[in-house]
């Protein structure tokens, strides 16, 4: 009996240890896997706060960006100094609006590189994804208000060109006025003189001897024939005195007397116009030297 016995016991000791070294072996690797679990979580966990914080991080870049209500107002508002024909303020707007630009195109790059990063990850993938529609709605707006500021600007700047031509217009036809108001007022204030001997003066046709009792008494007048006349213009409004170089002159043309003077002048006579207005009564003035 203990024959039979002995050698059971032994082979259930040997089946035990086996079982024992078999259970050893599975909670090792039970244990090296629940290690690999917990490594592959805090991974996943740190992917996840990583994520999280890069979309915190693009939401608060395009918060900054301000296209509001205000902050479109705003840049519309300095656009508009452009028809006040300021380059420099037309430039720096243009300036902001390429800047505001470049903000959302960089918000939109990171958003893509965040969703490559979710998919190859595996990080919570459906709530990730709800914050990243959120932001893509969010640069979409940004965009939409851009492309709004875009045409404005193009209207702007057709307004200003349009503008521009206007004044340019205006300014022409200022000018036009101005020189055709000169010309008039040089015309109603030019007077014409000539100066000659009398026989000069006959001889031209301007003056003639009327008149008199055998050549005795006789006076020169104007035979009111103005064409054969060498006259010289004088602006009456800017000049009002004629230089004679000649040592006696009379006037024979029909101004006032009171209208101007003669005078004796740094060795010469010199006609001084003393009322411009009665002076140019007669446009003609027809002075005779001896």
């Amino acid at each position: 009996m203990k024959k039979i016995i002995l050698p059971v016991l032994a082979a259930v000791a040997i089946i035990a240890v086996g079982v024992s070294f078999s259970y050893h072996q599975k909670l090792g690797s039970s244990r090296a896997e629940y290690a690999t679990l917990q490594a592959e979580e805090q991974a996943t966990n740190a992917r996840y706060a990583a994520a999280i914080e890069e979309v915190a991080s693009i939401q608060e870049s395009l918060q900054d960006i301000d296209l509001g209500e205000q902050g479109t107002q705003a840049l519309q508002s300095e656009l508009a100094q452009e028809q006040r024909l300021s380059e420099n303020r037309g430039e720096q707007t243009m300036a902001r609006i390429a800047e505001i630009k470049a903000g959302v195109e960089k918000a939109d790059a990171r958003i893509r590189e965040l969703e490559e990063k979710v998919k190859q990850g595996d990080v919570q993938v459906a709530g990730m994804e709800k914050l990243i529609r959120g932001l893509r709605r969010n640069v979409a707006e940004k965009e939409e208000q851009i492309a709004q500021l875009t045409i404005r600007v193009a209207e702007l700047q057709t307004q200003v060109v349009d503008l521009e031509t206007t004044v340019a217009a205006k300014d022409q036809t200022i000018q036009m006025q101005t020189a055709n108001l000169e010309d008039s007022r040089r015309e109603k204030d030019t007077v014409y003189y000539v100066v000659g001997t009398k026989d000069e003066l006959k001889d031209a046709g301007l003056i003639e001897s009327k008149g008199g009792l055998l050549g005795i008494g006789r006076t020169l007048r104007p035979t009111g024939n103005v064409e054969g006349g060498a006259f010289m213009p004088l602006d009456t409004e800017t000049n009002a005195t004629i230089a004679l170089d000649v040592d006696e002159a009379r006037v024979v043309s029909t101004q006032p007397a009171g209208s101007y003077e003669l005078s004796e002048y740094d060795g010469g006579m010199e006609l001084r116009i003393l009322d411009p207005a009665a002076f140019r009564a007669n446009k003609y003035v027809i002075i005779v030297s001896n």
